[in-house]
């Protein structure tokens, strides 16, 4: 696996391990007010980069780009679950953080949205 997947994977897997046990501990406290934040921990955290590692692994692509995107996804999770966070509980000055870290997401998907309608150049006929 190339490093550019594998930084991918392991930083999606450790993402989904913080956001399992979070969905424990809301479960076993029955409180879910973090939920929201639980949910994008595990979609923008897991699921966009699992799926993003899987096609740079498939598609041999990465490069500057790819680490670029890895950058800005891996930054707007870390940046954007914990503000989400101290706005759930009730801590409205902290909604720029949320916005920054969604525009870092956000940079980071337009980024793999750009990896990947170029890859057609290279793509081979069925």
């Amino acid at each position: 696996m190339n490093r550019l997947s594998l930084a991918f994977f392991s930083t999606g897997a450790v993402f989904v391990l913080c956001g399992m046990i979070w969905g424990m501990v809301m479960g076993s406290t029955q409180n879910f007010t973090m939920a929201p934040a639980h949910a994008h921990l595990n979609l923008v955290g897991w699921a966009s980069l699992a799926l993003m590692g899987t096609f740079y692994q498939l598609s041999g692509r990465g490069g500057r780009l790819g680490w670029a995107n890895y950058i800005l996804s891996t930054g707007g999770v870390l940046v954007m679950v914990p503000f989400l966070a101290l706005l759930l509980s009730g801590k409205p000055q902290y909604e720029g953080g949320v916005i920054a870290g969604s525009v870092l997401a956000a940079l980071g998907m337009a980024t793999f949205v750009f990896v990947v309608l170029t890859s057609w150049r290279d793509a081979k006929p069925a």
